[in-house]
């Protein structure tokens, strides 16, 4: 049982308690979505830019409480994330590819196909310092014409695919889960955590995050269940600096230490899809909650992204 009486926190261990501010409340920074995914924090201009899946759009807040519209129609856009040149690195429902924002404003279409075969409906995806693309696959935008549009999947399984844009090598380095949903590197890079959300869809279905050793940057072995999510399902995730997993369910935020013990929770109002750290010093978690986006001030640092 949680040993804290705040609304917001449930705190398991120590280790979470050092992680939050018990006088940091939760901010609601926008409320006008259908359903919020993605975020991602630009440092050098000092904004996050969000998804709105189903009104095909994609967001952007800045401090000081401005919301605009950042790029409509989006394509049904998921995740994002930025590459090592800061690029806008994005996941769209529409299309069924993986797509990179340039510096002008152009798009380039990264991937979306394998074995000529279309891609399922990327979810979420991340970037490895050595500039390569991982992303998930599964089917979630093409069941319905809510997030993107409904179709057969062409895809046998639902993927982790690794990309090299310099070279266009698309290679799958998993392909044994139900539905693949949000990903994180361990601050160090040894370790890919991934979703499988498929109790989305059938209650039977695993809602837990695997963990992988990552051998050479290219292949994942040693495949094991890391965590179990107990309300909910997993969806987007983040490690902080120590190695903990920041992961969204079905009442909040779940942060599991790097043992796979849940040590606390973030109590969210609606069901969380995706969060992000941000701020200038990187302790300020974002996250996309149905409807919303919120913050909260914490003392965790979140691993380094571009």
């Amino acid at each position: 049982m949680p040993n804290d009486a705040s609304p917001l926190y449930e705190i398991y261990d120590t280790r979470f308690r050092n992680r939050v501010v018990p006088s940091a409340g939760l901010e609601e920074l926008y409320s006008d979505c259908r359903w919020a995914e993605g975020p991602v924090w630009f440092a050098d201009s000092g904004s996050l830019i969000w998804s709105d899946i189903p009104n095909e759009r994609m967001m952007r807040w800045v401090p000081g409480g401005s919301v605009s519209i950042f790029r409509s129609p989006s394509n049904f856009s998921n995740g994002n994330t930025r590459d090592r040149q800061g690029r806008l690195v994005s996941c769209e429902h529409g299309g069924r590819r993986v797509t990179r924002t340039e510096i002008d404003g152009s798009i380039t279409v990264l991937a979306d196909s394998y074995k000529g075969k279309r891609l399922n409906s990327p979810n979420d995806v991340v970037v490895r310092s050595d500039g390569t693309i991982w992303f998930t696959d599964p089917t979630y935008g093409i069941l319905s014409n809510y997030e993107g549009y409904k179709a057969e999947p062409e895809q046998v399984s639902r993927n982790v695919y690794r990309l090299d844009p310099s070279t266009g090598e698309l290679d799958v380095v998993i392909e044994d889960f139900r539905q693949p949903n949000g990903l994180a590197f361990s601050p160090d890079e040894t370790k890919l955590y991934v979703a499988d959300s498929a109790a989305s869809h059938d209650i039977e279905a695993p809602r837990h995050i695997r963990v992988f050793d990552v051998m050479d940057g290219r292949k994942l072995t040693n495949g094991r269940v890391f965590c179990n999510i107990d309300t909910g399902i997993p969806d987007g995730l983040r490690a902080d600096v120590d190695g903990n997993i920041w992961t969204s369910a079905g009442d909040g935020v779940h942060c599991f230490a790097g043992d796979g013990t849940l040590i606390g929770k973030i109590k969210i109002p609606q069901t969380v899809a995706n969060l992000t750290f941000g701020g200038p010093r990187r302790n300020q978690l974002f996250i996309t909650a149905t409807r919303s986006l919120y913050r909260v001030y914490t003392t965790a640092t979140g691993a380094q992204v571009p």
